[in-house]
């Protein structure tokens, strides 16, 4: 269309404000069949947190109350509802730690590696948007239901677990490892991670299987890296408790444990137990230990860990795009391609 202009003015080309709103049109109606499965999956995990959260727990907290009140060798109380607690929270926990695998194996396979396999990519860029935009609305919408839905969902659990506390006597502490993440924010930001190199692997390798193994075992990566460093992220609290204790004494999360001895040295723990065995305190006396220390993390550093955990996640992840968009970049350029472009290949690109 041409833009009439006044004499002796130059016409500037204006961007269509609609534009970007069309592109978000395509990217929901390109991947409709992950946009369902994500929101079944977002339903039904919502439903069971949920039910977990409401009758659930009142029928555990009332069998359990039953069990503890017995005094007879035999006692009416309902064990199924215990164990169906047990399993359904188990489920759900272990259902939103596997989130982000999902997240990374969609993101690598189909959002970014599909489109590259397939020149459905390349095509997108000659109608006038440019690559750089064009990955950029392709995160932004999917980072987006993947932040709000796994947010709700990491919300949902935590109450659930919140309200099992002191009534479920089979209710998961703190410190179990599916329950701490699910818990937190590491695990939304463990999905951006996943949605993060799943585009990077899709730009780099332009394969849809290749995409989807690398950004699987990236992202299994760097949870167990996680893992690994936790414990490490926040300052400990040494306790000391008696040699007449079976065991070191401690908070929550261990970190270090072992024997204090009379210069304040620290030794391994030889898990022999309790001074009052004859052996044990044989041990010790040789040992010149005269106490058990533990450094460990009691349950008010659970929100520093996981702060500290989800910064660190998340400045990987901006690292991983810095990446992914240079890579872009540097393979075709920022301008959108013409029609008349040659198309990029492997190896054009590679």
């Amino acid at each position: 269309m041409t833009t009439l202009t006044a004499p002796g003015t130059t016409a500037t080309p204006t961007r269509r404000p609609s534009a970007t709103r069309g592109l978000v049109r395509t990217v929901l109606l390109l991947h409709r069949p992950a946009l369902y499965l994500w929101a079944g999956l977002f339903v039904a995990l919502a439903a069971l947190l949920l039910w977990l959260y409401g009758p659930g727990t009142d029928a555990a907290a009332a069998a359990w109350r039953e069990y503890d009140r017995c005094t007879k060798a035999t006692c009416p109380y309902d064990q199924d509802a215990i164990l169906r607690y047990k399993s359904y929270s188990l489920y759900a926990s272990l259902a939103l730690t596997f989130l982000p695998f999902l997240v990374a194996a969609w993101a690598g396979a189909s959002l970014i590696g599909r489109e590259m396999e397939t020149g459905t990519a390349q095509l997108a860029w000659t109608q006038s948007v440019s690559p750089i935009r064009w990955l950029a609305v392709k995160l932004a919408v999917p980072a987006a239901l993947v932040t709000v839905g796994t947010g709700v969902l990491v919300v949902l659990h935590r109450l659930m677990w919140v309200r099992s506390q002191g009534r479920i006597d089979t209710a998961k502490e703190w410190t179990d490892s599916f329950v701490f993440h699910a818990n937190g924010p590491t695990t939304v930001a463990l999905a951006l991670s996943g949605l993060a190199v799943g585009a990077l692997a899709g730009i780099r390798l332009r394969g849809s299987l290749s995409a989807l193994v690398m950004s699987v075992v990236w992202t299994v990566g760097v949870r167990a890296a996680l893992a690994l460093t936790l414990p490490y992220l926040w300052p400990t609290v040494r306790t000391i408790s008696s040699l007449a204790h079976d065991r070191p004494t401690s908070l929550g999360i261990t970190v270090h444990a072992g024997l204090l001895t009379s210069t304040g040295a620290r030794l391994p723990d030889p898990q022999c137990g309790s001074s009052h065995s004859t052996e044990c305190s044989a041990l010790y006396h040789r040992l010149d230990a005269v106490s058990f220390y533990t450094d460990s993390h009691p349950q008010s550093h659970y929100w520093p860990l996981q702060l500290v955990a989800t910064g660190l996640v998340l400045v990987l992840t901006a690292l991983v795009l810095l990446v992914t968009f240079r890579l872009l970049r540097r393979d075709t350029g920022s301008a959108p391609l013409t029609t008349g472009s040659a198309p990029l290949t492997k190896g054009a690109a590679l």
